[in-house]
């Protein structure tokens, strides 16, 4: 596969990929909206806090090391009946992970009020078995992901493990397979076997996916570091945790449907075209020239989004609240930890495709040492976290995030731009935007902050309409200076990010 066809799959997949998380997303917006009035804070603290955090721990230190590997440019030109040995490890070495998990959630960790939150114990269990299951289609999820299956993405989120069954057994031996010479002929094949004179695993592929096993765990306490936090440390009690957990599905909701999928798609196209651990001047530089592109459109992309979702975060915040939760958001601390978690989104979509490039450059070596570092702003964040959230409450925790954060994006943006300091290319521009658009965003800061003051939110719902009505005249201002002075990223997104237009033009 060419790397304009990598290109073109890769950011196909990242649109739908979009799509489908903005659909699902609106969708459990729209139920948690109604499930907050029926429901106590302290029953979302256990649910959403630590019964989740059972289920992301054990689902993510599984699977997220072989994904890294698998997936990069390591394991992609590898034989792929040892590549699937490999991948079937993840589902033994989940049940292990479960074993440890469970007997911690059930005996280390304080049990919360059986009067008011029954059937724990049970609870525990059962979102153990839904994260096992979701490991028995790992193998097929990145088979289906190095080959660019954007269909079967399309169609996945819904049915998972079925899905996947279902559409290799249709897939496999058909014209279209053989016409893309895919690696495995039968469905027989995707279950784990011995290769003929080799050895069951590739070990270089082996010791690259412990590498990322050992950073997979030091990014899981970055990544939730904070639930861990209050999980363990009980600096929070039940009902502030459901209220600081809800401002923080709220808050991440455009990183999740938006950033991320990019994130994982683009991963795979950095991951194919460029060589893991091998110097720039010494690689296809047609490849580099398009990677050096991509990666400043994405980067300036992601900027400007978290841009305005910061500027306009600060003055809805409040509003955005009070329609969602009524008073049990709107009142006390919800707003201002909303605010603080819109500008920790810019920070997180910047890191994301930053680490996502450098985590398909960097060599098994370079993956070594950066676990150091991870295990330092790991340990550093842990202690933070305690630290402010002791003085400050939720928003303590965000503020850790942010500083964690900022720290990532400072060691990423070193390696990129070492990366790339013996070429011509220049991709961390992206990271400046035009000055026009920052003029834009700073008026329409000032015009929504005085809006909020006078018309939300006491007056009624038509002063709220007002407000509203003059922060879509200034996000109208804002996109209408982005797409007439960022011409160039203006065109990445229709060619490459919005499958239509891509298919129109082709």
């Amino acid at each position: 596969m060419s790397s304009e066809d990598v290109l073109k799959s890769a950011s196909t997949l990242a649109s739908y990929n979009v799509l489908l998380q903005v659909m699902f997303r609106v969708l459990t917006f729209l139920l948690n909206a109604f499930t907050l009035r029926f429901v106590s804070k302290e029953l979302i603290g256990v649910v959403n806090v630590r019964l989740m955090l059972l289920y992301s721990t054990l689902v993510f230190l599984s699977r997220e090391a072989f994904r890294r590997a698998c997936l990069s440019s390591e394991g992609a030109g590898r034989n792929w009946r040892q590549v699937i040995n490999l991948l079937w490890l993840t589902f033994p070495v989940g049940c292990v992970w479960g074993v440890l998990l469970v007997c911690v959630w059930w005996w280390v960790l304080q049990a919360p009020d059986p009067q008011s939150i029954p059937h724990y114990v049970p609870a525990v269990g059962l979102f153990c078995l839904a994260a096992l299951t979701e490991l028995l289609a790992e193998p097929l999820w990145v088979l289906a992901h190095a080959h660019m299956f954007v269909r079967l993405k399309c169609v996945y989120a819904g049915f998972l493990l079925l899905c996947y069954v279902l559409y290799f057994i249709h897939f496999l031996g058909s014209e279209e397979a053989e016409s893309k010479l895919f690696p495995v002929s039968h469905i027989t094949d995707l279950l784990p076997s011995r290769v003929h004179h080799e050895p069951l695993l590739n070990w270089k592929l082996t010791t690259l996916t412990w590498s990322f096993f050992k950073q997979s765990f030091l990014k899981q306490i970055l990544t939730e570091g904070e639930r861990y936090v209050m999980t363990f440390l009980n600096v929070l009690n039940f009902g502030d945790q459901g209220v600081y957990d809800i401002i923080n599905n709220l808050g991440s909701m455009v990183a999740r449907f938006l950033f991320l999928p990019i994130e994982e798609s683009f991963y795979v196209f950095f991951a194919k075209v460029l060589e893991r651990g091998r110097d720039v001047r010494h690689q296809k530089q047609e490849e580099v020239s398009m990677a050096a592109e991509v990666l400043e459109c994405l980067l300036k992309l992601v900027l400007l989004i978290g841009l305005i979702i910061a500027v306009f975060g600060y003055a809805y915040s409040h509003l955005a609240l009070d329609i969602y939760g009524g008073e049990l958001l709107s009142s006390g601390a919800g707003p201002a930890l909303l605010r603080c978690y819109s500008c920790y989104v810019l920070l997180l979509a910047i890191n994301g495709v930053t680490e996502c490039f450098v985590f398909a450059a960097m060599s098994k070596e370079e993956v070594d040492r950066y676990n150091l570092v991870m295990l330092g702003l790991s340990a550093s964040f842990l202690l933070l976290s305690y630290w402010l959230t002791w003085m400050l409450g939720g928003i303590g925790f965000i503020l850790a995030n942010c500083c964690n954060m900022a720290l990532r994006i400072i060691h990423s943006i070193v390696y990129i731009h070492g990366y790339f300091l013996q070429s011509e290319y220049t991709p961390l521009w992206g990271l400046r935007p035009h000055s026009a658009v920052i003029i834009a965003l700073g008026v329409s800061s000032i015009l929504t902050a005085c809006s909020e003051s006078m018309f939300c939110c006491d007056g009624g719902w038509l002063l709220r309409l007002v407000h509203v009505a003059v922060g879509a005249v200034c996000l109208l201002g804002v996109v209408v200076t982005v797409f007439f002075t960022e011409t160039r990223l203006v065109q990445f997104v229709r060619t490459q990010l919005l499958p239509k237009y891509s298919k129109k033009h082709t």
